[in-house]
């Protein structure tokens, strides 16, 4: 098996790299800097350059690279950002995986849950339409990018993934800190439900979509018991033994994070329809077990 990676230096793609490489499979690391090792190669998305010998008799290509979403304000110049570095990396990859003798059986092309938007305290599954707002708009253009791979016949999945749970990364990485400080608490009115999913389970359910020729499109990685904002901040604060009577207030998210606020405050009942369909269990079915999973994974 060969398993070719983008965006193999973040929280997921690091993630799977270690479990593929654990597992004895040949791992092929697409990166934009000198490559370090002979795992690695370098391309440049931004100019459409990719050596096609590198990723032919693939068994999987897994797009996962893309400029962080939480990691700076939502200027204009960054929200361009954001857009162009789903967007072109994936029109790259789409069009060599068309010119390839021998293309791979799978192109797992990264997505996310805020396809859907905020829906409130409405559960949704993939059936459900597209939502608002300006990450809606960028995961149905990063989404749309592997069409010509689509049209070729060749499978495509777009893993649409919620919270990531895990010390290593993302929002919990961020949250962690505080709540050890006994400094932590819920935002804004703290009834917005967040989608979540451990980074165990995450890894597991990429596997299943490579594995699993059931699943196409949009397939949504989130826990199957989403909770609110107020659950989660009273499962963190249990789980690190400390108090969390801390509250911040909507508008001061608003003017600390700017348009960015919105997703902090918005919410997301995302369900996990078509995994739990193809028989995927989670190993962490609830978010007492998947934050006391992050502390480990």
């Amino acid at each position: 098996m060969k398993l070719v990676i983008t965006g193999s230096s973040g929280l997921i793609g690091s993630a799977l790299v270690r479990e593929a490489e654990k597992n004895q499979i040949e791992v092929v690391k697409l990166v934009r800097r000198a490559p370090k090792d002979k795992s690695e190669v370098q391309w440049d998305p931004n100019r459409a350059i990719l050596d096609l010998d590198t990723i032919e008799k693939s068994t999987a290509i897994v797009h996962l690279a893309g400029a962080g979403v939480g990691d700076r304000r939502w200027t204009k110049k960054y929200k361009k950002e954001i857009l162009n570095s789903r967007v072109k990396t994936t029109e790259t990859l789409a069009n060599a995986i068309v010119n390839l003798r021998n293309p791979p059986s799978v192109f797992v092309s990264g997505s996310a849950m805020g396809y859907y938007g905020d829906t409130g305290d409405l559960a949704v599954d993939e059936n459900a339409s597209l939502g608002e707002g300006f990450l809606s708009d960028v995961v149905f253009n990063w989404e749309y990018a592997a069409q010509r791979v689509r049209n070729n016949n060749i499978r495509v999945v777009h893993p649409r993934t919620g919270l990531v749970m895990s010390k290593r990364g993302g929002l919990l990485r961020k949250v962690l800190p505080l709540f050890r400080l006994g400094l932590g608490g819920k935002l804004g009115n703290g009834k917005q439900y967040w989608s979540y999913i451990s980074l165990e389970d995450e890894i597991r359910a990429i596997f299943k979509l490579i594995d699993d020729v059931r699943l196409t499109g949009g397939v949504n990685l989130t826990n199957p018991n989403p909770v609110t904002n107020l659950e989660f901040t009273k499962a963190l604060s249990s789980v690190v033994n400390k108090p969390a009577f801390f509250h911040v207030p909507a508008i001061a998210l608003k003017i600390a994070l700017g348009e960015f606020s919105v997703e902090a405050l918005g919410s997301s009942r995302v369900l996990p329809s078509k995994l739990k369909a193809a028989g995927f269990k989670f190993n962490q079915p609830d978010i007492l077990s998947a934050l006391n999973s992050a502390l480990k994974y």
